[in-house]
């Protein structure tokens, strides 16, 4: 279902996952959609982990920039050039997301979950696609209170040099990591994984942070030309794994 939350700009729209079967409450999850937007696929994959028992919260982080209807991809993203198409669209409105927007925003994303119906009070889970990985991070090193695990999958800008680069708060942090990088991704290269992998260390935090071998970026995206099936998998195994047991636990 598609809900509205008062966010710090405007309403911004959300898709809400609850599991199809069970009784509440249940752990609260905010999931964070890749460059591309709320769409099919995004609900697919909210609801995939609301069936292990969550709810899930997936906002319209781009919700400045217009509704979800307006901000949906127009052509067919199976091909690479309909997927370049789209990126020349999406992409302009990931630099526009900065950290002094995102940061108030993300606020805003943890209140609503918390109010929603069946959530349990306690704390969260937050997982993010392509550069939802980054707000994901800042989720749990903004609300360490609260977010007890943080999924990244094909992550893009999580370590770079800039003075606002997502993995210099880890050590405000205090959740379990996981991170599912792509492979050979020119946004997330073997050195910047090795710098995340670094200050996840001396932050003293627990975490996975591994490159998915032939993976590339965007590999969980069915509606894209980048989806590969075995990473795809690897990461719902893995991401359970993350929530169930610092959540579930």
């Amino acid at each position: 279902m598609l809900i509205e939350i008062q966010a710090p700009a405007g309403r911004a729209e959300a898709i809400v996952a609850r599991p199809s079967a069970g009784n509440g409450p249940f752990p609260g999850v905010i999931f964070y959609m890749d460059a591309f937007g709320l769409r099919p696929r995004i609900q697919e994959m909210a609801q995939r982990i609301a069936d292990w028992g969550y709810v899930v919260l997936a906002p319209n982080v781009f919700y400045r920039e217009g509704t979800v209807a307006e901000l949906a991809p127009g052509g067919d993203m199976s091909t690479q050039e309909g997927r370049e198409a789209a990126g020349k669209a999406a992409f302009p409105r990931v630099g526009r997301l900065t950290p002094d927007k995102a940061l108030p925003d993300i606020d805003a994303w943890v209140s609503a979950l918390a109010a929603l119906d069946d959530v349990a009070p306690g704390p969260i889970g937050t997982t993010g696609y392509c550069m939802g990985a980054r707000l994901a991070v800042r989720t749990a090193t903004s609300h360490p209170e609260v977010v007890a695990a943080c999924g990244g999958f094909h992550g893009g800008g999580l370590a770079t040099e800039d003075p606002d680069s997502p993995h210099l708060g880890l050590g405000n942090a205090r959740a379990r990591f996981v991170f599912g990088h792509a492979d050979h991704d020119r946004s997330m290269a073997p050195d910047a994984v090795a710098r995340l992998g670094e200050a996840l260390h001396a932050a003293g935090l627990q975490a996975s942070n591994e490159i998915y071998a032939g993976a590339p970026h965007g590999y969980s995206m069915a509606d894209t030309s980048a989806f590969h099936p075995e990473a795809t998998e690897r990461h719902f195994q893995e991401l359970r794994a993350l929530l169930d047991g610092t959540l579930k636990a």
